[in-house]
């Protein structure tokens, strides 16, 4: 029988030592059982494979069958379709990339919060209590089947019935601006496009849950520590999960620039007119993955006060002293200022005052916000050449690198 990993506060707990936003769920479950995965995500080839070949191929063999995959009997043919191929071949590879890449890097998240004792000796039951409660809304059965039936009395029923990508007669509906889909566009609304929504609903989900965990510590006592380097009391390695959701920014960034691209290439739209939908998604997402951290934000600014009152009143008494001891005649005859230690400590204090104000409240910087947002533009990029041709574009470039 394994025993539990110790510090000197004590042992970890199993759930703390692996926290995983990933292993869990009936998803997970049937991953395994269809031998897609193993027990920490392995097989990530075949899962991908597997998964694109049911969303994607269908549409393809049906779309041949009735004449819809290329040609011109529609205005938008199957291989044509920008969107689709990014949203099936390109954006739901990456969300199942990002359950790999977000287990690898959170899995020692959550125990350094014990490693580096911020969690207090008095607390440290509801943390347990917090993480206990995280991994039953990770394996929630009910939570998952709601999504399924978010996904198809909503995305089903009312979005994809009443909405379309584009205007025009298009592989999936021959009669555009009337609800009447071809055997591909059946598959494509009752399969394809459910088991995208599914997947990148149960991402949000994910991310409402470690949200929930980390409100949940932030209202528990923590040791956090003014002066540490990290300039947010010890706090800062939070920040460093962030970069693993950037697939899941990839592959909503690419499913909004495919279906930007369809309706420039097919409904004659500019660029500039989806400008709003691009700030907005891609505030949303940066607010996603960085809003969870923002829970801190009154813990440190409260540690930062005290840290100011309590390092300041230390300062206070030792550079009084300093004063009456060097500049007032209270040090000894035969005691020399030169290589005094009263010096050096003076400076240490002087720097670690100025570590406590420069403490931030929130436990990530800006290079952060803006990697993020980079990974949310990349996708996007390439319609530039939509406005611009490839040639004109890389002589700007030229000119902005020379």
């Amino acid at each position: 029988m394994s025993t539990p990993r110790t510090t000197s506060e004590g042992p970890f707990s199993q759930d703390a030592d692996g926290f995983s936003l990933v292993l869990g769920g009936p998803l997970y479950q049937l991953w395994r059982r269809a031998h897609l995965a193993g027990d920490t995500l392995e097989l990530l080839r075949r899962r991908i494979i597997v998964i694109a070949l049911v969303a994607w191929l269908p549409l393809l063999v049906l779309s041949v069958l009735e004449g819809h995959a290329w040609g011109s009997a529609v205005t938008m043919p199957f291989l044509r379709d920008v969107e689709v191929h990014v949203r099936f071949l390109i954006a739901l590879p990456l969300l199942v990339v990002a359950e790999l890449v977000v287990h690898q890097r959170m899995r020692p998240i959550v125990r350094l919060f014990l490693e580096r004792r911020l969690i207090a000796d008095t607390a440290r039951a509801k943390f347990d209590a917090i993480l206990a409660a995280a991994l039953r809304l990770r394996n929630s059965v009910i939570a998952e089947v709601g999504l399924i039936a978010f996904v198809y009395g909503v995305g089903v029923m009312v979005i994809w019935r009443t909405q379309t990508a584009v205007d025009v007669a298009s592989w999936y509906a021959t009669a555009p601006g009337s609800w009447k889909p071809s055997l591909a566009g059946w598959w494509f609304g009752c399969v394809s496009l459910p088991l995208f929504q599914f997947i990148l609903l149960r991402w949000y989900f994910r991310l409402f849950i470690w949200a929930r965990f980390l409100w949940g510590v932030s209202r528990i006592e923590l040791q956090l520590v003014p002066t540490h380097p990290d300039r947010c009391g010890g706090l800062a390695f939070l920040a460093n999960v962030c970069p693993a959701f950037a697939p899941v920014l990839l592959a909503q960034s690419a499913v909004l620039a495919g279906a930007i691209a369809d309706k420039i290439f097919f409904s004659g739209a500019q660029l500039p007119q989806f400008k709003v939908e691009v700030i907005v998604l891609v505030a949303w997402m940066l607010l996603s993955v960085l809003g969870p951290l923002l829970v801190f934000a009154p813990v440190l600014a409260h540690a930062k006060r005290v840290g100011l009152r309590e390092y300041g009143s230390l300062a206070q008494r030792y550079v009084g002293d300093f004063d009456q001891k060097w500049l007032r005649g209270g040090a000894p005859a035969e005691e020399a200022l030169l290589g005094s230690a009263d010096i050096q400590s003076l400076a240490d204090l002087g720097n670690s005052f100025e570590v406590v104000s420069g403490m931030r409240a929130i436990p990530f910087t800006r290079d952060a916000v803006v990697q993020l947002a980079v990974f949310a533009l990349v996708p996007l990029v390439p319609l530039l050449l939509t406005m611009i041709s490839l040639e004109e574009l890389l002589k700007t470039l030229v000119k902005m690198v020379l």
